[in-house]
């Protein structure tokens, strides 16, 4: 029986193994991967964390590890599938039919961005193809970037970034944004901000960085308009195929994807309440709707998702469990 089970070992649940170890609580961690660390493994460079500024993402991440591990927390690697609770004690089970108890549960698997699945975003992830604009927008400052996505989040993003970035393309695949209409005018006066309506991103191309991307125009009134372009320019539109005229290409150093984020909460929903998105409802004291379990990092409801925010969680989980185990919940 342990007093706490930690499920991830991103910031949030690193951090909530330094501050659990440091309070006497006997713990496990249960990573996923191999490696401890999270998302930050994939993050080229951190450029806003605070006394660490211009780290290696990877490097950030195995010196949280470290420290981790000088407090003498156990680690198991392991994929989380099913979680109960029988009276105050809480089983958590893995993929390799382990089964594990624990007096409290702090949820810190994180989140996964959406991802656009074409060719050159896994190759340049870190080169220039970035999925927070706030934590790597200081890199493109003077340069021509885009933001692919029409919510809430790509927007705010393609704001953000016309503030520091020469220009800022907002690549969306419909002919209006599904973002909110306040945010939708305050893009509209941003006089760097260049939106390509009713376009995909069809790749991501380079050489050691990202160069550009292949814009697909997705209506056929703009292929049928491109075609009359090129007809117009000299060039015979029956010289290209429909495909061909559709195509474009776009001279950016950095892509910012903005299409959504999916929480790692497959294996607790049934457990614990959830948004319509999918996240833990928790507060900044991280208490979930069952006595005992607790969320932090990306996982739970939040405005801010950064890897100092998840540290906190970490830290703020924990002062909650003791107050839980300690009979002050």
């Amino acid at each position: 029986m342990y007093d706490l089970i930690i499920v991830g070992s991103g910031p949030a649940g690193l951090s909530a193994a330094v501050y659990g170890k440091r309070a006497g609580l006997k713990l496990l961690v249960i990573e996923a991967k191999p490696m401890s660390g999270g998302q930050i493994l994939d993050t080229y460079e951190v450029d806003n964390y605070l006394g660490l500024h211009g780290m290696n993402g990877f490097d950030m991440g195995m010196k949280f590890k470290e420290h981790a591990d000088m407090t003498g927390a156990e680690f198991k690697t392991a994929v989380v599938t099913q979680m109960e609770v029988e009276g105050e004690t809480k089983i958590v089970k893995t993929a390799d039919g382990a089964c594990y108890e624990a007096k409290t549960v702090i949820l810190a698997a994180g989140a996964k961005h959406a991802v656009l699945g074409v060719p050159g975003e896994d190759e340049y992830k870190g080169k220039g193809v970035s999925y927070c604009a706030t934590c790597d927008g200081a890199f493109f400052k003077g340069r021509d970037v885009a933001v692919v996505g029409g919510g809430d989040v790509a927007v705010e993003d393609a704001i953000y970034l016309s503030r520091m970035c020469r220009k800022v393309y907002l690549i969306h695949r419909r002919d209006r944004l599904r973002a909110a209409k306040g945010l939708q005018d305050k893009l509209m006066q941003c006089e760097n901000v260049e939106v390509c309506w009713n376009r995909v991103v069809d790749c991501i191309y380079g050489s050691d960085l990202v160069e550009g991307v292949t814009l697909r125009r997705t209506s056929k009134q703009t292929e049928e308009q491109s075609g009359a372009e090129l007809t117009a320019a000299g060039q015979s539109g029956a010289e290209l195929t429909a495909a061909e005229q559709s195509m474009e290409n776009l001279a950016v150093e950095g892509v910012f994807i903005a299409v959504g984020m999916h929480p790692n909460t497959e294996a607790f929903r049934k457990v614990v309440d959830c948004s319509e998105a999918g996240y833990v409802i928790a507060g900044e004291d991280c208490k979930t709707s069952v006595p005992g379990i607790f969320a932090a990092g990306d996982i739970r409801t939040k405005q801010v998702r950064q890897i100092i925010t998840a540290a906190s969680d970490g830290a703020c989980a924990v002062a909650s469990i003791e107050r839980y185990l300690n009979g002050n919940a």
